[in-house]
């Protein structure tokens, strides 16, 4: 049995709390926050409930699969429901079109009713693409620990799945490759901003989101997706994880490149074979350990050189109906700018706010989320530029301004806002860097900005023997589903008591 300490009590965290003290080890996890969740929390302000962070899941079954493996099943705690349609997509020309949940040939039809019949056919060729990119780098990439990249050279059919992946070749330019219609060209480009990056850099691979949400669909948790912490944190308390909370772990301690514990806010050491960091890697390589240990060195290089995550704009958005006409909206809906690449100019290169964002608008159909009937929750996000006062901007200011900007683009969108509004609070990338301790409020760790980006992130098992990383900065990096592996991958690394 080993004695265990893990840093962070985020999705991540938890999930791998919970594999290990299944397999027998004493797991204790340290977290700064007064609760658990991380990222991924459902909070609530008077009548009304928002996830903040992730507000839908896909690839259930790393959760069913953390579940069963841990005791009862996830379907026995919690109430999945799927959501249709998967995402309503609105366009700056008037047009929309509709992605129903778990079935291609319906999306075929909706794209065929809203673009014709060659935008269908386009569509049917990305999902033959992204399924054959999927199933090349699902077991060989996403599920396994990536300790080098000789393995992945030694594969077998390696020439075959290098020419699927096309890891050369970036979003923006295998979707002009596959002449597709402009309106799905957006939607494509949105996949990049699943992990903080620009389609015109990021590689094509992501593509394979376009199967795993048409395949394994799009689900809500009833209550708010942040109940997953909610019972992943359960799940460790059954299984006798003990928690720490208001707790800030200030250094990881070693003894050369062997690590012996942690040390806590105050200056108490605690003695550990095991630390388990499910905080940014950057944080963790760069402030918790200490610039004399050598064998960090390396990862610290690559995460410098890494391209980091874009950031987030959040508003939480109370409407009262009572109030002024009601609007009908699906659960998921995204409107797309007249100019998209401009969005990615403003936030990768001028790093300055976006003047006219894409709005990602998540209306849940959970009345568990309200407490009054006639009243809705929105939960409303753009992408922004990190919180970087010395060299960017500084989103300690501006904030008031933005989100009225944004909330006037959505009365012009005709979703009828302020004159519903009844509570309205917002959370800037400098909010997340300071409750979520992300450096600049990225919201995945580093980007996926380069052909190389996957292997820029933290490994799993690090070169300081005793540590491992956690969570979307680390291998195979940000989104519910890829922390759950990872997760997954590290408990595996570190085996049975």
């Amino acid at each position: 049995m080993a004695q265990i300490s893990v840093i962070g009590a985020g999705i991540g965290g938890m999930s791998a709390a919970a594999r290990l003290a299944r397999q027998g080890h004493d797991v204790t996890i340290y977290e700064n926050s007064d609760r658990s969740g991380g990222k991924c929390r459902t909070e609530w302000f008077g009548d009304y409930g928002f996830d903040t962070g992730p507000s839908l899941l896909t690839l259930p079954a790393v959760y069913r699969d953390l579940f069963i493996k841990t005791g009862k099943r996830l379907e026995h705690i919690l109430e999945l429901t799927p959501v249709d349609p998967a995402f309503s997509y609105h366009f700056h020309d008037g047009k929309s079109v509709t992605f129903p949940n778990l079935s291609n040939p319906k999306t075929y039809l909706e794209i065929e009713k809203s673009f014709g019949s060659t935008a269908s056919q386009g569509w049917k060729k990305i999902i033959t693409r992204s399924e054959k990119m999927w199933e090349a780098s699902r077991e060989s990439f996403v599920e396994t620990e990536l300790k080098s990249i000789w393995p992945l050279l030694k594969r077998k059919n390696l020439i075959r799945q290098i020419g699927e992946i096309a890891p050369f070749t970036s979003l923006r330019r295998l979707s002009e490759k596959l002449d597709l219609d402009p309106h799905l060209k957006m939607i494509i480009d949105r996949y990049a901003t699943y992990t903080g990056s620009d389609p015109r850099r990021a590689p094509a691979v992501l593509l394979t989101i376009a199967f795993v949400e048409s395949t394994f669909g799009a689900w809500h948790i009833k209550g708010g997706i942040g109940q997953l912490s909610v019972a992943i944190e359960q799940r460790c308390r059954d299984l006798g994880v003990k928690f720490e909370f208001n707790t800030l772990v200030s250094k990881i301690l070693t003894n050369g490149n062997l690590v012996t514990g942690i040390e806590i806010a105050g200056g108490k050491q605690i003695t550990s074979d095991i630390v388990v960091a499910n905080s940014d890697a950057e944080y963790v390589y760069n402030k918790l350990l200490d610039k004399k240990v050598s064998n960090a060195k390396g990862e610290r290089r690559k995460l410098k050189v890494a391209t980091k995550s874009l950031a987030g704009f959040s508003l939480l958005l109370g409407l009262d109906n009572s109030k002024g006409d009601s609007v009908v909206l699906d659960h998921h809906n995204v409107y797309f700018p007249k100019d998209y690449d401009a969005e990615f100019d403003q936030i990768f290169t001028q790093k300055i706010p976006v003047s006219d964002p894409t709005i990602y608008l998540c209306a849940p159909k959970d009345e568990s989320m309200v407490k009054s009937a006639g009243k809705e929750s929105w939960f409303v996000l753009v992408n922004a530029p990190r919180h970087e006062p010395e060299t960017g901007w500084d989103w300690n200011h501006g904030g008031d301004e933005y989100a009225k900007m944004i909330i006037k683009k959505m009365d012009s969108l005709g979703l009828n806002v302020s004159s519903r509004l009844d509570f309205m609070n917002y959370r800037t990338p400098a909010d997340l860097e300071r409750y979520a301790m992300a450096p600049g409020g990225s919201i995945y760790g580093t980007s996926s900005n380069s052909a190389t980006s996957a292997f820029l992130r933290a490994r799993n098992r690090s070169k300081v023997k005793g540590l491992f990383c956690v969570g979307g900065s680390a291998h195979p990096g940000g989104g519910l589903p890829l922390v759950g592996i990872s997760a997954e991958l590290v408990a595996n690394a570190i085996g049975k008591a």
